[in-house]
């Protein structure tokens, strides 16, 4: 054990962001916060970016907090996946970092396919195709800002940017390196076929190293600045989603999860990729996970949709709490109006509850008007695209299973939960809330020999945390919503 006792575990979201100490006690693993952030997008002439600077200014708060409650042996940091920085050759940040909602991408897909095809680049990554990839972003560079490219001399994916920031090390965490549809999945190393093909320079690409890696120790200069003893980075799983997944609390080899947020990854974990027409016809991500593991998953839109559409309602001067808005959604009338979370027009933000309206208007539905009924809508077809990706990743592995675990920030809505549970016919295992967190504490913990290993871990966290049971009610009437929802999946 370190001579604090403590780690620091940074997890960004789309919205805010967290410093968050984590230590052992009595065998069980307890964490306190000590700095929240908000983390806002800023748009400047049509291009939405990440205020990166800021983040880091906000990393470097989070430290001093966390220094005032004790200190820490090690900071571990997760983020959402896709997103990157360029450097030049000085180590300098050529422009902050892009967000994944940008429309830079819109075409990209299509114009990706004209020089490799749909099947071969999921032959290779394994990846589940969305228009914010990685690799859709830098042929959008390619195609329309080559000189940026030609000025970068290094790339590094959110997390690695600021584990370098702190280090002064350039390194590629795997889970976070499985995110950008340029990886091989199966030798998990940077694919030259694809980087030759699409003209991204393979040169500033990082090595890829494996999730708890050790990269290096805080810098001097940091110290220096925030009054800090030393203290080593890890790579901790640099995805959310993977170490939220490190911290489903069971013991079982095959479980189901949906981490549950503005995104909801739903999935399974596997020792090795499963590629092929199947997963392909499906469209399912294969994504790096710990201890050399691969998560077979489906990226669904989440509670982006209420939150965005909360936003909304802000706007136009009606503001509610997600209390008020549950509860007006449990008095909606039920499988009135179905939407498909993941129709394209749910991406950018905006009036989500006005587009809710034309979806259904256009695929001949009654438009939800109230509040409550937009509520319900979003909620029942978020359940129901769980089975809809219940049964696909079934179908690829030829398993059947019993429980759901969901964890996230997502399951402090019981109405979703109980939804989930009566829509696919199965019990629902809610908790660990804070999931992700534990997850990123947990493998700097491992790195540290604090904790064996991960199997381990979730034994800890089973003891450490709370977990609700919900059980399938009205299967009957789910399984006919599920009949007519099928019909506007696009």
């Amino acid at each position: 054990m370190g001579k604090k006792g403590q780690v620091l575990a940074f997890d960004f979201g789309g919205g805010s962001g967290r410093a968050i100490l984590g230590r052992l006690e009595d065998g069980k693993i307890r964490m306190e916060e000590v700095y929240r952030f908000s983390n806002d997008p800023v748009t400047i002439n049509g291009t939405m970016y990440w205020d990166t600077l800021r983040q880091f200014f906000e990393i470097k708060q989070g430290m001093v907090h966390a220094k005032q409650k004790g200190g820490f042996d090690s900071v571990g940091i997760d983020t959402w996946g896709v997103d990157f920085g360029l450097l030049d050759a000085h180590g300098a940040l050529l422009e902050s970092a892009v967000h994944y909602r940008d429309n830079r991408t819109v075409g990209m897909q299509e114009e990706v396919f004209r020089v490799l095809s749909k099947k071969e680049i999921y032959e290779i990554t394994g990846n589940q195709f969305e228009n914010f990839n990685t690799i859709f972003q830098l042929y959008s560079l390619v195609k329309q800002r080559p000189w940026l490219l030609e000025r970068a001399d290094s790339l590094l994916l959110t997390p690695d940017l600021f584990n370098y920031f702190l280090t002064g090390k350039k390194r590629a965490e795997y889970t976070i390196a499985s995110t950008t549809q340029l990886m091989d999945a199966n030798h998990k190393i940077w694919s030259d076929t694809i980087l030759k093909a699409l003209g991204i320079p393979k040169s500033i690409l990082p090595m890829i190293v494996p999730s708890g890696t050790v990269i290096g120790d805080l810098t001097g200069e940091i110290c220096e600045e925030l009054g800090l003893e030393p203290a080593e980075v890890i790579a901790v799983a640099g995805h959310d989603t993977q170490s939220a997944v490190v911290a489903v609390p069971t013991q079982e080899k095959d479980f189901i999860f949906i981490s549950c947020g503005t995104w909801s990854l739903f999935g399974t974990e596997l020792d090795a990729p499963i590629i092929g027409e199947k997963s392909l016809e499906c469209n399912v991500s294969n994504e790096g996970g710990c201890e050399n593991k691969t998560t077979l998953l489906k990226n669904i839109i989440g509670l982006w949709l209420v939150q965005e559409s909360r936003r909304q309602w802000i706007r136009e001067g009606r503001e509610y709490s997600y209390g008020e808005l549950e509860q007006m959604a449990l008095e909606a009338e039920p499988f009135v109006s179905f939407i498909d979370p993941d129709a394209p027009e749910f991406v950018p933000a905006g009036n989500i509850p006005e587009r809710i309206r034309e979806f259904c208007l256009r695929t001949g539905q009654k438009a939800p008007e109230s509040v409550g009924e937009v509520m319900r809508c979003i909620n029942q077809s978020l359940a129901l695209k769980y089975r809809y990706a219940l049964e696909q990743i079934e179908s690829c592995t030829g398993k059947h299973y019993e429980v759901i675990h969901m964890i996230g920030g997502g399951i402090q809505s019981k109405l979703l939960c109980q939804m989930t549970a009566g829509a696919n016919g199965r019990k629902v295992i809610a908790g660990p809330v804070e999931a992700t967190a534990l997850g990123n504490i947990v493998m700097q913990m491992i790195a540290l020999g604090m904790i064996k290993d991960v199997s381990q871990a979730r034994s800890m966290i089973a003891q450490s945390e709370t977990t609700y049971d919900y059980l399938p009610q009205d299967v009957h009437a789910w399984d006919v919503a599920y009949e007519t929802f099928q019909t506007y999946i696009q």
